[in-house]
């Protein structure tokens, strides 16, 4: 329904995606959600700034439950030219207690640690 609703590459789908969101008392977005969210408009070839600001505009809106903290995590990544999934991962894993991401991703660590993030990759 989301990428109906943004991307509206069917005409019908998108307009009743859209209304539907609009009339929706509550809508909830589970993490996963915007992870595959973001992975399909990438595969859009829509620029990571674009994603970046159509997932703000989502987490922004009235009718629209989010878990914040790590939403707001993956669009650290994903704005520092990393993955968003990456964040999201990062933030869950250290809000369930653990101290370090870890990786087989060279980008991605690397981007943790630029934000002051524990990391270590794995080789």
């Amino acid at each position: 329904i989301l990428v109906r609703a943004l991307t509206e590459d069917h005409v019908e789908q998108g307009k009743a995606a859209q209304i539907a969101l609009a009339k929706a008392k509550l809508v909830a977005l589970t993490m996963p959600t915007l992870c595959e969210l973001v992975w399909v408009l990438r595969s859009y070839k829509i620029p990571s700034r674009d994603i970046a600001a159509t997932i703000r505009g989502l987490v922004n809106a009235a009718n629209v439950v989010v878990n914040r903290q790590a939403a707001d995590a993956g669009l650290a990544q994903l704005d520092a030219g990393g993955d968003f999934a990456d964040g999201v991962i990062a933030y869950e894993g250290n809000w369930l207690g653990a101290e370090t991401f870890v990786s087989f991703d060279r980008t991605a660590v690397k981007l943790m640690e630029a934000q002051g993030l524990s990391a270590r990759l794995l080789s």
